[in-house]
C-alpha cells in the first residue's frame, strides 16, 4: 500500500494521471472471476477527521490526530484552517495511509478565501468558525458546489448577527465579515436538507459568548447519527451538549480541550467492499472495526443480512460472507428499507438492489438530492442506461428486476456514484466510468484496494499525489 499525499499537479490513485484502463479518469470496472477471500484496512473517517480538525482549531491547546484521512475533502479543510490562522503540521505515523496531524490553534484571522471544493463539511462547518475571525472571509468551491443547499447556514449566521453577502443566491459563493466574536443565544433553523447545518453550528457554539440554543423547525431531520457524532466529539473535549427535547440542542460557552484523537476507519467507505461479497460470493473482512461508534456505516451489520449475508464481528475484524454470491449462481432478494438514518450508504445498497431478482424500495433518502449531485436522479439515470428499471420516488427509489448490460456510467463528480458503478461492474462486464478520479474526495486508494480485493495485480505508483489539484 502506498502512502498517499498531495504534491503534484494532477490526481490519480496511481499518481501519474492514469489508472489501469483509464484515460483521463476513464475506468472499466473489473468483473469478479470467482468468490472472494479478501481482508483489507481502510483509511480514517472523513466525517470524524473534519470534525476533529475544526474542534482542534477552536481548542485551547494543541491536538494530535492519529490515523486521519488524507483525501480531497480533508485536504481542503486543512488548507482552509491554515488560511484562517491555524497551524497544521504532519508528523510521521505507522500507517500506509499517510502521516498524523498536529493542530495548533492560533488567533483566527480574516482576509482569507476558503475553497470548499465539493465538500459539505467545509462549506457548512467553516462559516461559523470564520465568523469568530477578525475580517472578511470568502467562500467558494467547484461549480457543482454552487448548487448545494446553503440557505440554512447563511440565515443562521445572520440570525447570530454576522454580516453575510451572498447577493441573494442562498448558495456559494458568499462572503462574511467576522468581528472576532459571536454573541450566540437562540437560533431556529430548518435543517431538513442536511444534518451538517446542525453540526456546523454546534462545533463552533462553545466559542460563542452566550453559547447556543439551537432549534430545528423542519418536518424531518436526516442522518441523525452524524449529529450524535458531533455531540460525542464535543463531549470528548469537555463540552456537554444538552438536548432537552427532540430537535433542540443547548451548548454552553465552554473551553474546547486539545486532545489526542485516534480516527476510526471510514465505515461508510467500507460499504462497497462488504457489498462485494454478496455479488461475487465468498468473504470480505474489514480490519480495525470499532466496537462502539457513532458512524452510520455500523448499520451495515444489520442491513446486509436483509440481502442474505452472514455478518460476524470477531474482535476488531468485521467479516461479511456472501455465500455463493450472485455470480456463483445465487440470487439476491428484493428489499424494502428506510435509510433515513444514513443516506450515504444508499448508493452502494441501490447498486446491490439493481442486481436483485426481486423488487426493492429504498426510502428516507430524499435529502440525497442536495448532495454532491442529485443522487436519486443520477442513480436512476445510470442504472436505467444499463437496462435497469428504476423509478424515482419523492423520498427514494423503486427498483424492479431487469437484466443489466455493458455501457457508460457517468460519475457526476460524486465519489459514491463511482463506487456504486464498481459494485455493478462485479457482475456486469463492460461498465465504463467516465471519471474514477472522483474517489479522491474520501478514498484516494479505492482503485488499488478494489484490485487487491479481487486478487488483481496492484500497479506501482509514486507516493506523492495531488489531492487539492484534482477539480
Amino acid at each position: 500500500m502506498q502512502v498517499y499525499r498531495y504534491s503534484g499537479p494532477e490526481f490519480s490513485p496511481y499518481g501519474d494521471g492514469k489508472v489501469p484502463e483509464v484515460d483521463e479518469g476513464r475506468w472499466v470496472a473489473p468483473t469478479a472471476s470467482g468468490p472472494l477471500c479478501a481482508s483489507t484496512a481502510l483509511p480514517g473517517s472523513k466525517s470524524l477527521t473534519n470534525r476533529e480538525l475544526v474542534l482542534s482549531a477552536l481548542a485551547s491547546s494543541p491536538s494530535t490526530l492519529r490515523l486521519p484521512l488524507h483525501s480531497r475533502d480533508t485536504a481542503l479543510m486543512v488548507e482552509a484552517l491554515r488560511a484562517l490562522g491555524t497551524t497544521v503540521t504532519e508528523t510521521p505515523a505507522d500507517s500506509p495511509f499517510g502521516p498524523d496531524l498536529v493542530v495548533t490553534p492560533g488567533e483566527l484571522q480574516g482576509g482569507a478565501t476558503v475553497d470548499c471544493g465539493l465538500a459539505g463539511t467545509v462549506m457548512r462547518f467553516l462559516p461559523p468558525v470564520a465568523a469568530l475571525a477578525l475580517g472578511p472571509v470568502t467562500f467558494d468551491g467547484d461549480a457543482s458546489a454552487r448548487k448545494r443547499p446553503m440557505r440554512t447556514t447563511i440565515e443562521a449566521l445572520r440570525a447570530l448577527g454576522v454580516e453575510v453577502n451572498d447577493d441573494g443566491r442562498d448558495s456559494l459563493p458568499f462572503s462574511l465579515y467576522g468581528t472576532g466574536e459571536v454573541d450566540g443565544g437562540d437560533v431556529e433553523i430548518d435543517a431538513s436538507a442536511s444534518s451538517q447545518f446542525v453540526s456546523g453550528l454546534l462545533l463552533s457554539a462553545p466559542r460563542f459568548e452566550r453559547g447556543l440554543t439551537l432549534t430545528h423547525s423542519g418536518d424531518r431531520l436526516p442522518s441523525l447519527p452524524h449529529i450524535e457524532m458531533t455531540i460525542d466529539a464535543l463531549a470528548r473535549r469537555g463540552v456537554e451538549v444538552e438536548s432537552p427535547s427532540t430537535g433542540v440542542w443547548v451548548v454552553p460557552p465552554t473551553p474546547i480541550q486539545g486532545r489526542e484523537v485516534v480516527i476510526e476507519p471510514d465505515l461508510s467507505n467500507a460499504a462497497p467492499f462488504l457489498v462485494a461479497a454478496l455479488v461475487a460470493g465468498g468473504t470480505v473482512s474489514i480490519a480495525h472495526w470499532p466496537a462502539e461508534t457513532t458512524q452510520v456505516g455500523a448499520d451495515l451489520i444489520d442491513l446486509l443480512p436483509l440481502w442474505g449475508a452472514t455478518v460476524t464481528l470477531d474482535g476488531d475484524t468485521l467479516t461479511v460472507d456472501g455465500g455463493v454470491g450472485l455470480i456463483g449462481g445465487g440470487s439476491l432478494p428484493g428489499v424494502d428499507v428506510d435509510l433515513s438514518r444514513g443516506g450515504e450508504l444508499a448508493p452502494a445498497l441501490v447498486a446491490l438492489a439493481a442486481l436483485a431478482s426481486g423488487p426493492s424500495t429504498i426510502t428516507g433518502i430524499g435529502h440525497l438530492r442536495g448532495h454532491e449531485t442529485d443522487r436519486l436522479a443520477a442513480l436512476a439515470a445510470e442504472i436505467n442506461a444499463l437496462g435497469g428499471a428504476v423509478t424515482e420516488l419523492e423520498d427514494g427509489l423503486r427498483l424492479e428486476p431487469s437484466p443489466l448490460h455493458a455501457g457508460q456510467w457517468r460519475t457526476y463528480e460524486d465519489h459514491r456514484m463511482a463506487t456504486a458503478a464498481a459494485i455493478i461492474g462485479l457482475a456486469v462486464e463492460g461498465v465504463e466510468l467516465d471519471d474514477v478520479r472522483v474517489v479522491a474526495k474520501t478514498l484516494p486508494q479505492f482503485v488499488e484496494l478494489w484490485d487487491e480485493m479481487l486478487g488483481r495485480a496492484v500497479h506501482e505508483s509514486p507516493a506523492d499525489i495531488d489531492l487539492l489539484g484534482f477539480l
